[in-house]
């Protein structure tokens, strides 16, 4: 087919190829458009195009980029002056040393023809001239191909817009759901002994038994104004290897919760935007610090479901102190500088009106963090927590060292030998501070690292002051093997109890115990990934005189 050949509205449509797509995204309509975001035509897609066509163009001098001087600035006034088939892109330019595609020419012709249509039925066809008719029809017979994809391509879209504003699950709600399974047992390690105080009491051995699975949920996000978020989250749970099989907190894998596979509400809040830069959070059940607050560990926090698998490696330590009903705000007072506080009561604290308990007299939770981010690769966060718990058992310990297991004197007559013993089981509050960044090295290969120390004041019986440390040390390194995966190493110290007043002396801790973890997340598609792991502890509860402790596990993780 030459050029020579042609008239002039051939002419013009072999020269304004980026123009004739344009056109073609004004007939189809935004509508469709606006579904059509995987639509491809040519090299490109409706993404590449912002899915937004300009109006019609009805004069030249609309598109920014076209000059008077440029060769094809006739046939293109003649277009747009005689049949208004030119459209031009969103930021209304012409773009016209962009190469075109026979399906481009295809899409640029079908729009002229329905224009040169438009105008034969409103009786205005002395516009239309004999030899642009022809050249038309001869251009139909050449491209009749590509005219018919094109068609059937936006009968199929226009059908699968239909077909999905009929089945939406509803025009303000998105519903996603997680179904994590997850296999684990110890692999090596004997026994754990339980007494802080090295009396010669039984010690307890480890279950070798293999354990298997699940934690559920679904989650309902809802919008009723596009500056706001309601969100349900359902969830039950039957996985139970936590200290159940190590006799100790220390290892417990994050997703282990419930033990029974009932469906509750695990998650109520609902946040809006105050301004431009501040966000409030109401938190109505099971609130967590991750909520509203950055916890500087973006690869290895998945709350359970991706990255880190045990309960430790996810985020500090210090974050479990709080958690339940309340309300949080989240200020940006910069794109580099936020603050995030809140506070929250436990929930089913909360919602009873007994003594000792409501929002304000029950165990509690408040959290201020400044997080500062100086570039892209780095973030900084500082963090306080304060904090009141009835009972060290309770979940949300600072420690991994102190819970119901651990006994203490009932008189302090110095004879340990002598002395009953019960459980530690009374109201305690703590101060923590906390310090985390985030730092990506490459690409492929982020740093994350924290600290926490936590003062403890024990407030009934057997009374005193206890100093709390964590730290660790996390990398991750993504898309490791292949794109969409996740390696992770972490090392760290779980709590341990430094210096203890003399009343609570033989709580304070003997050795060091390091949190040894590494996993690897492979995806087998866009819905399911395999985690396998190794969870390593040394010196158990702080104490080397228990055999170190290693935990394998393979979690399966489907999202939709």
């Amino acid at each position: 087919m030459q050029l020579s050949s042609m008239s002039t509205v051939t002419h013009s449509l072999l020269c304004l190829s980026p123009l004739l797509l344009g056109s073609w995204l004004g007939a189809m309509g935004s509508g469709a458009i606006a579904a059509a975001s995987e639509l491809r035509v040519g090299d490109l897609t409706m993404q590449d195009l912002n899915v937004a066509p300009m109006a019609q163009v009805t004069s030249v001098s609309q598109l920014s980029d076209v000059k008077p001087t440029d060769w094809a600035f006739q046939a293109l006034q003649s277009l747009v002056e005689r049949y208004g088939c030119i459209a031009g892109y969103p930021d209304k330019t012409y773009r016209g040393n962009r190469a075109m595609t026979r399906y481009e020419f295809a899409a640029g012709l079908n729009a002229c023809m329905d224009r040169v249509n438009e105008l034969i039925a409103a009786a205005t066809a002395e516009m239309v001239k004999k030899e642009d008719l022809a050249t038309i029809q001869k251009l139909q017979e050449e491209f009749a191909a590509e005219l018919a994809t094109l068609r059937g391509r936006v009968d199929a879209l226009e059908a699968k817009t239909a077909t999905l504003e009929k089945q939406q699950f509803s025009t303000t709600t998105k519903l996603t759901g997680e179904v994590v399974l997850g296999m684990a047992g110890i692999v090596s390690g004997e026994t754990t002994g339980l007494n802080a105080f090295g009396l010669p009491v039984p010690a307890r051995e480890v279950s070798r038994n293999t354990v298997l699975g699940h934690r559920s949920r679904l989650h309902f996000d809802t919008s009723f104004s596009g500056q706001d978020l309601l969100r349900v989250r359902l969830q039950a749970s039957n996985f139970g290897f936590s200290q159940d099989a190590t006799g100790l907190p220390e290892g417990t894998i994050r997703f282990a919760v419930g033990d029974n596979s009932d469906m509750v509400v695990d998650a109520l809040l609902y946040e809006f935007s105050l301004g431009k830069r501040s966000t409030v959070i109401v938190q109505a059940n099971a609130g967590e610090a991750d909520d509203f607050i950055d916890t500087l560990n973006p690869y290895l926090d998945g709350d359970g479901g991706s990255g880190a698998l045990s309960h430790f490696a996810t985020r500090n330590a210090i974050y479990h102190l709080l958690g339940g009903t309340g309300l949080a705000v989240r200020h940006e007072f910069s794109d580099q500088l936020e603050l995030g506080a809140g506070y929250l009561a436990s929930s089913e604290d909360a919602s009873s009106p007994l003594a000792g308990s409501g929002l304000f007299n029950g165990p509690y939770g408040a959290i201020a963090q400044l997080t500062f981010k100086p570039s892209d690769q780095l973030k900084l966060g500082f963090t306080y927590v304060n904090s009141y718990r009835t009972t060290f058992s309770s979940a949300g310990s600072p420690t991994g060292s102190l819970n119901a297991n651990f006994l203490v004197p009932t008189d302090t007559d110095g004879d340990l030998l002598n002395d009953a013993f019960e459980p530690l089981d009374a109201p305690f509050s703590s101060n923590s501070f906390g310090g985390g960044l985030s730092f990506q090295i490459t690409p492929q290969i982020v740093l994350n690292g924290s600290v926490g120390f936590t003062k403890t004041r024990v407030l009934k019986g057997t009374r005193g002051d206890l100093d709390i440390w964590n730290w660790m040390v996390g990398l991750a390194f993504p898309d490791l093997g292949k794109k969409g995966s996740l390696g992770g190493v972490i090392v760290g110290m779980e709590p341990k109890v430094t210096r203890a007043s003399s009343a609570l002396s033989g709580l304070r801790d003997r050795d060091t115990s390091l949190h040894v973890e590494a996993f690897y997340q492979y995806p087998i598609n866009d819905n399911i990934a395999i985690t396998p792991g190794l969870i390593w502890l040394t010196s158990p509860n702080h104490d080397d005189r228990n055999d170190s402790i290693l935990i394998g596990t393979i979690r399966t993780t489907f999202t939709f």
